[in-house]
């Protein structure tokens, strides 16, 4: 079950555009995701394994699962923050939401090919 659910609408400095009755694009929520790292860690978050789902919606609604590498994590208040901005500027995002989940736990076997051989975790 989530332990924490955050939520802020975009505002008019945002690239959000009004609701077109279309999802937002999952190749550019991904992308924008895909600009965050973990301050500790050379990987983005995306690589990382550290997003579980991406829910879009007609209405430019975009809610996520994210989890992080342990609940003591330091960067605990900050990555979500920083996905939610980065997604919530994604053209045709009405609303970001992030929803912090611990269940599945993380563990390695998430991260990708690439973020593995930037670690060198082979």
């Amino acid at each position: 079950m989530s332990e924490a659910m955050t939520d802020i609408p975009t505002t008019e400095d945002t690239a959000c555009v009004p609701d077109t009755g279309t999802a937002p694009d999952q190749d550019a929520v991904i992308a924008a995701i895909a600009t965050v790292y973990d301050p500790e860690i050379p990987v983005n978050v995306y690589e990382l394994g550290l997003i579980y789902a991406i829910d879009l919606h007609d209405d430019g609604r975009v809610h996520m699962e994210m989890t992080l590498t342990a609940p003591n994590c330091p960067s605990a208040q900050e990555l979500p923050e920083m996905v939610r901005d980065a997604v919530s500027h994604v053209p045709g995002v009405s609303q970001a939401t992030i929803e912090i989940v611990w269940d599945p736990p993380w563990d390695m076997s998430r991260m990708s090919d690439d973020a593995r051989l930037a670690l060198n975790m082979f």
